[in-house]
């Protein structure tokens, strides 16, 4: 099982991170308005980037420090990321 980490576009324009093993059916959920507190009021939501980690740990830190950044940086790192 892997993890990943994922970053969704909101339909107001903002960013959502998140962390999950089943990218797919997140998402679902997610545009079901049962994914997360956040994205319910901003749907739909669609994914821009997601990256593979051996082990949830790893995948919530890319999280963490994707959340840190402020929002130029985390537009640069998506560009950079060809999404």
């Amino acid at each position: 099982m892997r993890w990943k980490h994922y970053v969704l576009r909101c339909s107001d324009g903002s960013y959502y991170s998140g962390s999950t093993t089943d990218l797919r059916r997140r998402v679902y959920e997610h545009n079901q308005g049962k994914g997360s507190k956040y994205t319910r009021s901003r749907l739909p939501v669609n994914i821009i980037y997601f990256e593979s980690y051996p082990d949830r740990s790893s995948a919530q830190k890319a999280e963490a420090a994707f959340k840190k950044l402020r929002r130029i940086q985390k537009e640069d790192f998506i560009n950079k990321s060809g999404s």
